[in-house]
Protein backbone atom coordinates (compact mmCIF):
# COMPACT_ATOMS: atom_id res chain seq x y z
CA UNK A 1 0.00 0.00 0.00
CA UNK A 2 1.36 3.66 -1.09
CA UNK A 3 -0.33 6.68 0.25
CA UNK A 4 0.18 9.67 -1.71
CA UNK A 5 -0.24 13.73 -0.81
CA UNK A 6 -0.17 16.18 -3.34
CA UNK A 7 0.48 20.01 -2.69
CA UNK A 8 1.54 23.21 -3.99
CA UNK A 9 -1.30 24.00 -6.36
CA UNK A 10 -2.90 27.13 -6.43
CA UNK A 11 -4.07 30.37 -8.57
CA UNK A 12 -1.63 31.88 -10.96
CA UNK A 13 -1.80 34.35 -13.92
CA UNK A 14 -0.79 33.21 -17.54
CA UNK A 15 2.88 32.74 -17.92
CA UNK A 16 3.67 31.93 -14.03
CA UNK A 17 5.11 28.78 -12.66
CA UNK A 18 3.97 26.48 -10.32
CA UNK A 19 5.77 23.15 -8.74
CA UNK A 20 3.53 20.64 -7.68
CA UNK A 21 4.94 18.12 -4.77
CA UNK A 22 3.54 14.40 -4.04
CA UNK A 23 4.69 12.80 -1.28
CA UNK A 24 4.79 9.33 -1.01
CA UNK A 25 4.30 6.86 2.55
CA UNK A 26 4.07 3.34 2.96
CA UNK A 27 5.76 0.70 0.75
CA UNK A 28 9.36 1.72 -0.44
CA UNK A 29 9.09 4.67 -2.79
CA UNK A 30 11.80 3.62 -4.82
CA UNK A 31 10.04 0.45 -6.06
CA UNK A 32 7.47 2.47 -7.98
CA UNK A 33 7.23 4.81 -11.13
CA UNK A 34 5.21 7.89 -10.78
CA UNK A 35 3.08 9.36 -12.76
CA UNK A 36 1.12 13.59 -12.95
CA UNK A 37 -1.98 13.49 -14.22
CA UNK A 38 -4.75 16.59 -14.55
CA UNK A 39 -8.23 16.46 -14.72
CA UNK A 40 -10.39 19.58 -15.83
CA UNK A 41 -13.78 19.92 -15.35
CA UNK A 42 -16.22 17.92 -17.51
CA UNK A 43 -13.21 16.52 -19.15
CA UNK A 44 -11.47 12.64 -18.57
CA UNK A 45 -8.26 12.06 -16.37
CA UNK A 46 -5.36 12.87 -18.70
CA UNK A 47 -1.67 12.12 -18.67
CA UNK A 48 0.65 14.62 -18.06
CA UNK A 49 4.82 12.74 -17.34
CA UNK A 50 5.72 9.83 -15.97
CA UNK A 51 9.13 8.99 -14.75
CA UNK A 52 10.87 5.74 -13.55
CA UNK A 53 11.97 4.40 -10.20
CA UNK A 54 15.68 5.78 -10.53
CA UNK A 55 14.33 8.40 -12.11
CA UNK A 56 16.69 8.02 -15.32
CA UNK A 57 14.00 7.78 -18.11
CA UNK A 58 10.82 10.30 -18.41
CA UNK A 59 7.86 10.44 -20.34
CA UNK A 60 5.68 13.57 -21.10
CA UNK A 61 2.31 14.15 -23.05
CA UNK A 62 3.42 16.24 -26.18
CA UNK A 63 1.51 19.50 -25.36
CA UNK A 64 3.38 19.72 -21.75
CA UNK A 65 6.74 18.62 -23.69
CA UNK A 66 9.04 21.95 -23.04
CA UNK A 67 6.97 23.70 -19.91
CA UNK A 68 6.52 20.98 -17.18
CA UNK A 69 9.62 18.56 -16.04
CA UNK A 70 9.09 15.79 -13.78
CA UNK A 71 11.67 14.63 -11.43
CA UNK A 72 11.77 12.99 -8.02
CA UNK A 73 13.96 12.57 -4.57
CA UNK A 74 14.12 8.67 -3.53
CA UNK A 75 15.64 9.91 -0.36
CA UNK A 76 12.74 12.33 -0.18
CA UNK A 77 10.25 9.87 -0.87
CA UNK A 78 8.75 12.81 -3.22
CA UNK A 79 7.96 13.23 -6.71
CA UNK A 80 7.95 16.93 -8.11
CA UNK A 81 6.01 18.56 -11.13
CA UNK A 82 7.72 21.98 -12.39
CA UNK A 83 5.18 23.40 -14.51
CA UNK A 84 6.45 26.85 -16.24
CA UNK A 85 4.41 29.10 -19.06
CA UNK A 86 1.30 28.19 -17.28
CA UNK A 87 -1.96 28.77 -19.96
CA UNK A 88 -5.40 28.90 -19.24
CA UNK A 89 -6.15 25.70 -20.46
CA UNK A 90 -3.41 23.95 -17.90
CA UNK A 91 -6.41 24.77 -14.96
CA UNK A 92 -7.41 21.01 -13.81
CA UNK A 93 -6.76 18.97 -10.39
CA UNK A 94 -3.57 17.71 -10.79
CA UNK A 95 -3.15 14.09 -9.19
CA UNK A 96 0.26 11.87 -8.47
CA UNK A 97 0.04 8.25 -8.91
CA UNK A 98 2.15 4.89 -8.29
CA UNK A 99 2.75 2.03 -10.99
CA UNK A 100 5.15 -0.58 -10.93
CA UNK A 101 6.30 0.37 -14.56
CA UNK A 102 6.57 3.61 -15.99
CA UNK A 103 3.51 4.31 -18.37
CA UNK A 104 1.18 6.30 -19.73
CA UNK A 105 -2.35 4.95 -19.70
CA UNK A 106 -4.42 5.67 -16.49
CA UNK A 107 -6.05 2.67 -15.96
CA UNK A 108 -1.81 1.75 -15.15
CA UNK A 109 -1.56 3.26 -11.59
CA UNK A 110 -2.18 1.11 -8.43
CA UNK A 111 -2.29 3.89 -6.54
CA UNK A 112 -3.44 7.81 -6.83
CA UNK A 113 -3.48 10.82 -4.37
CA UNK A 114 -6.04 13.45 -3.59
CA UNK A 115 -5.08 16.00 -6.04
CA UNK A 116 -4.54 19.74 -5.70
CA UNK A 117 -6.18 22.38 -7.81
CA UNK A 118 -4.35 24.79 -10.14
CA UNK A 119 -5.66 26.94 -11.90
CA UNK A 120 -4.77 29.77 -14.34
CA UNK A 121 -6.00 33.17 -15.24
CA UNK A 122 -5.83 35.30 -18.16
Amino acid sequence: QVQLVESGGGWVQAGDSLRLSCAASGRTFSEYAMGWFRQAPGKEREFVAAISRSGATTVYADSMKGRFTISRNNAKNTVYLQMNSLKPEDTAVYYCAASTIIRRLVSGYDYWGQGTQVTVSS
